[in-house]
């Protein structure tokens, strides 16, 4: 997909705001899929996990791609980087991938006044927060919150001064909103019979500790099959070794290339 036209305004409404609707970034035949396969790995999380009592993210899958490669596809969106390179820098990489499924007649654990990143430097970023609609979101399904302009914040809003500052954009399915991730926020109730889905990433620099090992836990294999940015982003180009004979190699083998610390 090219870039849009109005790129350089949402970015400065990013900037301004703290967040920003960008349309048109998932391709419209590529929902449905997306969509069947999130089902499928939702009912697989829960069976799996459901009986755990710190299992609290019913509705929201940690690494969908784990669970299907369509989910690997996801990661090399050339709208994505643009505007994650553009909020961060070229080296960035992915902190956690997960989704945020509203249940019918339900909510998830974002339904809560809160931040995806605990730290705070001034006019710095560390974490940006993407989330594709794979839904329409509207009211009544569950459309999140967010309160313009209080990424600096160290207090939590009450509810009743959040929810009456607080801005709910609507995306369209295939629609995004890039969002500083310490911008206060808060996921709604779906109030409708249907799942309200998207997919979620909170992404970092590329110093930074991820969630998760990536490359360990989706194997070297990738290295064969997936283009370079997509590996740099899943961290396989900031790894560190763990014995002498994989740091005394050339710089093209190195685990951590030079330049993205």
């Amino acid at each position: 997909m090219p870039l849009h036209d109005d790129f350089e305004q949402n970015m400065e409404t990013f900037k301004s705001d703290g967040f920003v609707l960008i349309k048109n970034v998932v391709a419209q035949s590529d929902l449905e899929p997306y969509r069947r396969a999130l089902l499928k790995a939702i009912e697989a999380q829960d069976s799996r996990w459901g009986d755990n009592e710190y299992y609290v993210d019913k509705g929201m899958v940690h690494n969908p791609m784990v669970n299907d490669p369509l989910f690997l596809d996801f990661l090399g969106n050339d709208i994505v980087h643009a505007y994650l390179e553009a909020a961060l820098d070229k080296h960035c990489i992915l902190y956690a991938f997960t989704t945020s499924s509203m249940p019918p007649l339900q909510s998830n654990f974002s339904n809560r006044v809160h931040v995806d990143c605990p730290r705070v430097i001034d006019n710095y970023i560390t974490n940006v927060g993407f989330l594709v609609a794979l839904n329409d979101f509207t009211p009544e399904n569950g459309a999140t919150y967010f309160l313009p302009k209080s990424a600096q914040r160290l207090d939590v809003p009450t509810e009743e001064e959040f929810f009456a500052n607080a801005k709910r954009p609507l995306p369209k399915a295939g629609d995004a909103i890039m969002f500083n991730a310490r911008t206060w926020h808060c996921g709604g109730q779906n109030k409708t019979e249907n799942y309200r889905h998207a997919l979620t990433m909170n992404v970092c620099r590329s110093y930074m500790k991820q969630r998760f090992d990536y490359p360990r836990m989706l194997g070297n294999s990738l290295l064969e099959t997936r283009d370079e940015r997509t590996l740099k982003f899943l961290g396989y180009r900031t790894r560190t070794p763990v014995n002498l004979e994989e740091y005394y190699v050339p710089p093209a083998q190195r685990l951590y290339l030079p330049g993205q610390g």
